[in-house]
């Protein structure tokens, strides 16, 4: 749509999309909004729209996701997760351990990142893990404890939802809610998590490559939330140096073909302490939009990835190099 297109304009080409059986997907941007058309089973001609008041030009979406493309949108998109701003030119940080295993382990971390200059908190309440002999979290009263995290400390929280069945549950308490590398193709999750509208954290697959990723993020477009934010963690590959290869090449190429803003988790990442920081430089480097980091204040006492957790002193180191480096490439933290 042009920039000065009216409400009502907008109203008229959805009205108009409808009308033809198809599905309208206002994407509303800083500058003009975009509305994407899903739902035609092939080429679906110009001349319908591109005459309506308001309608700046018509662009055919050639790539398989229609909605995360840069063609449908040029503007590159800032995800609002509690007030804070995701894609912007500050660069986010999301720090927090990896699961909720009390609320005085929880609160702690919580003060020392924020202290240290984190904008979100994540934590876990329910687990994947590889063994049902694992810890899985605390479920509901993890969720009580993310609550009174929030409470004291001012932080919105990102956290992990595993199901359809609690999905509503962890979003009554989520900022955003975190879809994992596990769950990244659980396609009645991302239906169900996009109809319900709260900021998402999408993750990618551990063996998925970024046309997956982008056609995951697809679904929670498609079912109406545009309030979705990208995540490489890292890739399964031969190396046995690191838990899992850190593609920092898909920063660039993510931002290349399309809006969604992308984070780097260097923790799962590299499954290593030591090799958190340097990624982490690398990472904002790179280009991405922030990071999210494991921190723990006894990591060797964590019940869940405890060798990937920075310690709180750590992390703020972490968060001064960021600080150091945004301004290099042009941006802030």
């Amino acid at each position: 749509m042009d920039a000065a297109a009216t409400p009502e304009d907008v109203r008229r080409v959805v009205a108009s999309v409808e009308g033809l059986g198809y599905k309208a997907h206002p994407i509303p941007g800083s500058q003009r909004t975009a509305i994407g058309v899903t739902g035609n089973r092939g080429t679906v001609d110009s001349g319908a729209f591109e005459n309506l008041p308001g309608v700046a030009e018509v662009i055919p979406v050639t790539a398989p996701y229609k909605l995360v493309s840069r063609e449908a949108k040029r503007e590159t998109t800032v995800v609002s997760v509690g007030g804070v701003p995701v894609g912007g030119q500050r660069i986010t940080l999301i720090a927090g351990p990896c699961a909720v295993e009390s609320e005085g382990q929880a609160l702690e971390v919580a003060r020392r990142v924020r202290d240290a200059g984190a904008q979100l908190f994540r934590g876990g309440a329910y687990k994947p893990r590889t063994s049902p002999y694992s810890f899985q979290g605390l479920g509901e009263e993890g969720l009580a404890i993310l609550k009174r995290v929030r409470e004291e400390t001012g932080l919105p929280i990102v956290t992990e939802v595993l199901d359809t069945e609690t999905a509503e549950l962890v979003a009554e308490t989520a900022d955003c809610l975190q879809i994992g590398a596990r769950n990244m193709q659980n396609f009645s999750l991302l239906r169900k998590v996009g109809r319900l509208r709260k900021p998402v954290l999408l993750k990618r697959g551990m063996s998925a490559t970024l046309e997956e990723l982008l056609l995951s993020a697809e679904y929670l477009l498609a079912e109406g939330n545009y309030d979705v934010i990208l995540c490489e963690r890292g890739v399964r590959t031969f190396a046995n140096h690191t838990r899992n290869t850190l593609d920092l090449a898909a920063i660039p190429y993510v931002q290349r073909i399309s809006h969604l803003p992308i984070l780097v988790d260097p923790s799962h990442g590299t499954g290593k302490r030591q090799k958190v920081l340097p990624m982490s430089r690398a990472a904002i480097a790179a280009g991405a939009d922030g990071l999210l980091i494991e921190v723990h204040p006894h990591p060797e006492e964590a019940l869940s990835d405890g060798p990937q957790a920075l310690l709180p002193e750590m992390f703020a180191q972490l968060a001064d190099e960021v600080r150091r480096l945004a301004p290099v490439i042009g941006r802030t933290a």
